[in-house]
Protein backbone atom coordinates (compact mmCIF):
# COMPACT_ATOMS: atom_id res chain seq x y z
CA UNK A 1 0.00 0.00 0.00
CA UNK A 2 1.51 3.40 -1.18
CA UNK A 3 1.37 5.92 1.67
CA UNK A 4 -1.33 9.07 1.26
CA UNK A 5 0.11 12.09 -0.08
CA UNK A 6 -0.07 15.04 2.25
CA UNK A 7 -1.36 18.75 1.29
CA UNK A 8 1.38 19.79 3.39
CA UNK A 9 5.09 18.41 4.72
CA UNK A 10 5.68 15.93 6.50
CA UNK A 11 7.96 18.10 9.13
CA UNK A 12 11.40 17.31 9.83
CA UNK A 13 11.81 15.11 6.44
CA UNK A 14 13.96 16.84 4.08
CA UNK A 15 13.97 15.70 0.11
CA UNK A 16 15.51 17.04 -2.85
CA UNK A 17 14.62 14.46 -5.47
CA UNK A 18 12.51 17.04 -7.39
CA UNK A 19 11.41 13.98 -9.54
CA UNK A 20 9.39 12.12 -7.14
CA UNK A 21 5.67 11.86 -6.25
CA UNK A 22 5.88 13.24 -2.68
CA UNK A 23 8.59 15.89 -3.19
CA UNK A 24 6.81 19.69 -2.14
CA UNK A 25 8.39 22.35 -3.45
CA UNK A 26 11.46 24.00 -0.64
CA UNK A 27 12.79 20.53 -0.58
CA UNK A 28 10.19 18.88 1.10
CA UNK A 29 8.12 15.76 1.64
CA UNK A 30 4.44 15.17 1.50
CA UNK A 31 4.77 11.47 2.03
CA UNK A 32 2.80 10.49 5.23
CA UNK A 33 5.15 7.84 6.11
CA UNK A 34 8.82 6.79 4.64
CA UNK A 35 11.17 3.80 4.06
CA UNK A 36 14.05 3.82 4.28
CA UNK A 37 16.06 0.33 3.22
CA UNK A 38 17.90 -1.54 3.18
CA UNK A 39 17.96 -2.99 6.60
CA UNK A 40 21.75 -4.23 6.66
CA UNK A 41 23.37 -1.01 5.56
CA UNK A 42 26.49 0.21 7.33
CA UNK A 43 27.06 3.99 5.53
CA UNK A 44 24.82 6.65 3.40
CA UNK A 45 25.86 5.26 0.04
CA UNK A 46 24.11 1.82 0.89
CA UNK A 47 20.78 3.38 1.67
CA UNK A 48 17.66 4.25 -0.43
CA UNK A 49 14.24 6.00 -0.07
CA UNK A 50 11.51 2.43 -0.90
CA UNK A 51 9.07 5.14 -0.74
CA UNK A 52 10.31 6.85 -3.77
CA UNK A 53 7.72 6.80 -7.11
CA UNK A 54 8.71 8.80 -9.82
CA UNK A 55 6.03 11.18 -10.76
CA UNK A 56 5.35 10.47 -14.09
CA UNK A 57 4.04 6.88 -13.01
CA UNK A 58 2.20 7.77 -9.47
CA UNK A 59 -0.17 9.69 -12.56
CA UNK A 60 -1.07 6.54 -14.32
Amino acid sequence: MLPEKMNHANEGIKCVVNTCHYYMSGDHCAASMIEIQPRNASNTEQTDCATFIPEAQANL
